[in-house]
């Protein structure tokens, strides 16, 4: 259907920009967690995973140069000044109001910016940045913490990670009651209509069929029954899908799919899960979504949302819509394009399935 944006940074009087979820308490500690103004005029920020940023620009005043700045969820604990140079006057981080942080770039007089052109792009679950100016002359990099250091690190740790869901996350599914659920898995898209198109032309329609197939493999060896809305590249309306799952009573419904970008946008990967109302039809979202994440780090978190999509608002039973990644995202097509993540996908799903049914008994 980002938490990773590339969003225009626009200029009024004061305007401002965006994003994520994932607010803090207000008690918490600043989510800031380093800061590098490098000296091709790139700002970096390393932030705790799945901050809420929100990012502004001010014209010089009587009192103040231009100013840029950031405000941050948690608040700092020691505000300072750092003195700047080049074109920067000043960098100040301080407290705005309580629970808050705030990161202020205070420019020299007559420097030339372009604030509308400014974007802030989101390029992992904790790293940030923008390019503010190109330097002229000679400018010295400020900051504080291990930016980069740390980042290269959270990467080769998320590689890790993901190799080793190979052997984790097979080793064994939640066993359930025998022939007492019923499961309809609803592949998104199919025949004339292929759904998203992603980099390298990776198909939607390719994607959730295959991985629908493995989840009914996976539910039926542990016993349950699981029916397809289709089997084939075949075009199906929506409301044949709806027709068919309300016909054979089943216990819950999956409609899987896979996410592109407007404008097909290679920074936006994420995952989600739609539910329509009730708190079955959440929790089984949320069942879901949590075991996606674990196959997938590294990949946003988009979360489990409310959504009034027609089959999941039409069915009679619990039902979601799941996005297993954008295909047009670097992150999440590279992955989707292959067979063994296809299968980690399927195995976690189905793997939400089984622990959902198994609550709710």
């Amino acid at each position: 259907m980002l938490k990773f944006l590339n969003i225009k940074l626009f200029h009024y009087l004061t305007v401002f920009l965006f994003l994520n979820s994932a607010i803090l308490p207000v008690k918490s500690s600043s989510s800031l967690a380093a800061w590098a103004l490098k000296t091709n005029g790139v700002l970096t920020l390393r932030t705790k995973s799945n901050t809420n940023l929100k990012a502004y620009y001010q014209k010089a005043n009587k009192i103040y140069g231009d100013r840029f700045w950031v405000d941050f969820p948690g608040e700092l604990k020691t505000p300072r000044s750092i003195k700047g140079n080049g074109p920067i006057k000043e960098i100040r981080l301080g407290k705005p109001k309580k629970g808050k942080t705030r990161l202020v770039i205070e420019f020299e007089e007559e420097t030339k910016l372009n604030p509308l052109n400014w974007r802030m792009v989101g390029i992992d679950q904790n790293i940030w940045k923008i390019k503010l100016f190109s330097p002229r002359n000679s400018f010295k990099k400020i900051g504080e913490g291990a930016v980069e250091k740390i980042k290269r690190r959270s990467t080769a740790d998320r590689n890790k990670s993901y190799k080793n869901t190979r052997v984790y996350e097979y080793s064994e599914l939640p066993n359930v009651k025998q022939n007492k659920f019923y499961v309809v898995i609803d592949p998104g898209h199919g025949g004339t209509d292929p759904g998203a198109i992603g980099i390298g032309g990776i198909r939607e329609t390719d994607v959730v069929l295959e991985v629908s197939k493995i989840v009914e493999k996976l539910l039926y060896k542990k016993g349950v029954k699981v029916s397809l809305t289709r089997r084939n590249e075949v075009d199906l309306d929506l409301p044949p899908r709806v027709s068919f799952a309300n016909n054979t009573n089943a216990d819950i419904f999956v409609s899987i799919h896979a996410n592109a970008s407007r404008g097909k946008r290679r920074d936006i990967n994420g995952l989600e899960t739609f539910y329509f109302r009730g708190w079955r039809g959440r929790l089984l979202a949320k069942k879901i979504q949590k075991q996606i994440l674990r196959v997938s780090p590294g990949s946003p978190d988009r979360g489990v949302k409310q959504g009034r999509f027609y089959v999941i608002k039409n069915t009679s039973m619990p039902a979601v819509l799941v996005e297993i990644g954008f295909l047009t995202g670097r992150l999440d097509s590279r992955r989707l394009e292959k067979n063994a993540h296809r299968k980690r996908i399927a195995y976690a799903i189905a793997k939400g399935i089984l622990e959902y049914l198994s609550q709710v008994g």
